[in-house]
Formats: structure tokens, sequence, C-alpha cells
């Protein structure tokens, strides 16, 4: 009896090791785009639902799901012969109701099976890509109802910000393009309604038309960002990521040298001050073999609207001006703020093959070093993204700090589609 039991036990810390394996990321996993990287960045689930033919079929099929879809397109059709001048007519119906993500989500968990297109899914993508990371915890067919809640808020958030004028987490730089309160305001909304209405007729996803919707705002606003310079590891960041391959890692104390954005005060100007001298520091630290690869980051950010991206011109500066070469030089063009050049160049690091169990230095200006070593900056990662994306390690001078990569910063976030 007590040998059967002892097997029992450890078949059943076997399953425990075998479960929580198959939850963890793989960095070969590759992920799937439509050819849309706003799109699969921001709604990664719905995407694979779009993209993976057995899951599509499936849930084509299914009744509930059905009409969900026929409402959102019924919203359409009604919309621009009646709503007339109320913006807010238009918009309203192509978000997601409370009641339609609980119910849609009920159903994904009563269509989820190991064995089928949806139990596919869930292992093949959503774990392995570790999109989802935060909501891993849950069982499968849990996990799947709460990632679909991510991307129905997702697509709901898009709709608020950029059709209704919600306030968005930073304004100052992430705000609305238009004025809502101009009399060609509604005008502009009813005609981006019934282009939908036109590309979405045949849609019969349940999705389809709320997500076409929500895209097609970003895509009148200009905010693209998140597909800025993809597919990277073929485009911008070729020269390094062939050269990452060829590392010799046991050479060098570090992993990377990150060198946080920051953004001039005026649209004349492609590069700031402080973008300079933060360059100067990390070259510094290449050029001692500290590490073999510089990941420079930030987005299109500062100004509001601006057309240069911090990335690309710290790029050119280190490659022009301090002659670092290109293949040591790792792009990362995402970011808006200084937690996410962190979370962001963790995204890169794993993606491309780099080693997660060696430190990272962070090398920027003294206030800006101290201030990313500080608890008030955990507390800003985690209310800003809901996770903290490395852990600390040592002060190595005023403007150089360790950092540990931590997988949390595969996560997607919700509210950020410029950068999620």
């Amino acid at each position: 009896m007590r040998i059967i039991l002892l097997l029992f036990f450890f078949l059943i810390q076997f399953q425990k090791g075998y479960t929580q394996q198959n939850k963890l990321p793989d960095p070969n996993y590759k992920l799937v785009s439509p050819g849309s990287f706003v799109q699969s960045k921001n709604y990664y689930l719905l995407t694979l639902f779009q993209q993976v033919k057995d899951a599509r079929i499936m849930l084509e099929k299914d009744d509930l799901l059905q009409k969900v879809a026929q409402s959102k397109l019924n919203h359409l059709r009604s919309s621009v012969k009646e709503c007339k001048t109320d913006y807010l007519c238009y918009t309203s119906g192509m978000k997601f109701s409370d009641q339609e993500i609980k119910e849609v989500g009920k159903r994904l968990k009563e269509l989820y099976n190991p064995q089928n297109a949806l139990g596919k899914i869930v292992k093949e993508h959503l774990l392995r890509s570790g999109s989802y990371i935060l909501l891993s915890g849950a069982k499968p067919d849990e996990f799947l109802r709460k990632v679909w809640e991510q991307d129905a808020k997702a697509v709901n958030h898009a709709i608020e910000v950029y059709a209704e004028g919600k306030r968005p987490n930073y304004p100052a730089i992430d705000s609305i393009a238009f004025n809502r309160y101009r009399k060609s305001y509604p005008v502009l909304v009813y005609d981006c309604a019934d282009v939908v209405r036109q590309e979405s007729k045949d849609t019969s996803l349940f999705f389809g038309s709320a997500m076409h919707f929500a895209l097609q705002f970003l895509e009148i606003n200009e905010r693209s960002e998140a597909a800025d310079y993809e597919p990277m590891e073929s485009t911008v960041n070729k020269a390094a990521f062939d050269q990452i391959k060829k590392t010799d890692w046991s050479r060098y104390k570090y992993a990377v040298i990150l060198v946080p954005g920051a953004g001039p005060d005026t649209y004349e100007r492609a590069l700031s001050e402080g973008g300079i001298l933060r360059c100067r520091v990390a070259a510094k630290r290449y050029f001692e073999g500290q590490a073999p690869f510089i990941i420079v980051s930030g987005g299109r950010v500062h100004p509001f609207k601006t057309k240069y991206s911090e990335a690309f011109e710290m790029k050119k500066f280190l490659i022009e001006t301090l002659h670092v070469p290109e293949n040591a030089i790792i792009m990362e063009p995402h970011a808006r703020h200084t937690t996410t050049n962190i979370r962001n160049a963790v995204r890169l690091m794993f993606r491309y093959g780099m080693p997660m169990d060696k430190p990272s230095l962070v090398s920027t200006m003294r206030s800006q070093s101290y201030m990313i070593t500080s608890d008030s900056f955990a507390k800003r990662c985690m209310r800003e993204i809901n996770h903290i994306p490395y852990k600390s390690g040592k002060r190595i001078s005023d403007t150089d700090s360790e950092f540990f990569p931590v997988l949390d910063a595969l996560q997607i976030d919700a509210d950020e589609p410029m950068d999620p």
C-alpha cells in the first residue's frame, strides 16, 4: 500500500511539473501575423481565431457566436442610416457590452476541449507565445475565457480613446487626433462606419467587425506605431539578429546594454540632448567590452505625434558619430515610457534567443538611473503594466545599474494600443 501511495505521489508531482513546463513560453515560438502587426500585437487571440483555420470554422458555425456577429453587422447597417450627427451612436454598438463579453466567454469555455482547435490554440499558441503569461495560471478553459476578456476590452479601449475621445493613460502624447466638437467630426465617424460596413459585410467571425472598427480608428488617427519597422529581425535588426547566433556569451559580463529613449521638445529636432548623452555612456560601456549588444529603446513619442523615432535616431547617432558597428545595435522602437523601455528590451532578448540568466545593464543619466532602481519605479511598473519586467541587480556607477529579465514582460498590455 505504501509503495502504491508513493507511486501516486510521484505521478502527481510529475504531472504538476509537466504542466508547469508546458506553461512556460517557448523562445522558438514564432508569433502569427495576418500582415497587420497593429492587429496581432493588440489582439493576439482574435488574430489566432482568424488565422487558425479549424478554429475559425468552429467559431463561424456556432449559433450563439453568430448572433454576436450579426448584432454588430446590424448595428453598422442601421447606424449609417439613423445616427446622423450623434457620433456616440455609431460607436456604442460596436463595442462589446459586458453581457456580450460574459456570454462569449462562457461559450468559449463550453467549446474548449484539449483535443479540438481551441485546445490547440491554447497549448500551441497562447501558452508558448507567453503573450498572456499573467493569466496562464488558470485552468485551460478558464485561461481561454480570461484571454478573450482581455482582447475584448482592448478592442473597446481603442474605440473609446480613438473614436469617442476618452482620456488615455498619457493624454499629452496618446490622445485622439480630432476635435470631437467640430461639426465635421460626426461626418468622419459616419464615413468610417460606412467603410467598415462595406468591408465587413461578409464577416462571419463574432469579433470581426468590432475589431475592424477599432483598427479603422487607429488608422485614421495615424496610430500605427505598434507596427513601426516590423518585422525587425529581417529589417532594422537583421545585422544584430544574425550576429546573436555567432556570439560567445561567456566572453561578456552582461547580455546587453539598454539605453532608454529621451524625446526632444520640438518637432524640428530628431534626437534630444538626453538621447545623445545616454548613447555616449552606452557606447563607452560597449567599447569597454561589457556586453556584445546595445539596445536602443524608444518610439515616436515626444512631442505629440512626432515623426521621429527615438530608437532609430539613437542607432543612427551610435553608428555615424560614435562608430559602434550596426551588428552590435538592436532597435526597440515601440516603448513610450521608461517602464516599457525595460519590458520591451526583455521581450526582444527572449525572442532573439539571448541569454535570460545573465545580468544586463541600463546605461543612462544619473537622475534616471536612480529613478529606475527606486521602489517608486517598481510601483509605477505595477500601476502601468501590472507587473515588474525585471529584477534589480547591483548598482555599478551613477549612470549604470544591473537588471535581470523577467518573462512576465511578454504579457500584452490591453490599454496601450501603440505599444501593447
